[in-house]
């Protein structure tokens, strides 16, 4: 599935990222509203991952769904 299709579904699918990043908060996701940089951004900040590592989840995330 390409990104395009997640962030015009992120509603479906924001209980997945909330399952896979559980410190992300309902109201984040909600913010992030699918946006991939906006995601990416959340996960740097409350993991305190680099843009590298937020990437290939954020990629490992995606090529399950």
């Amino acid at each position: 599935m390409n990104w395009d299709q997640i962030e015009g579904k992120w509603e479906q699918f924001k209980g997945s990222a909330r399952e896979q990043w559980g410190k992300l908060t309902d109201d984040e996701l909600a913010e992030a509203r699918g946006n991939r940089e906006q995601l990416a951004g959340l996960i740097q900040e409350r993991y305190g991952k680099t843009k590298e590592e937020a990437e290939r989840e954020i990629d490992e995330w995606q090529s399950r769904m």
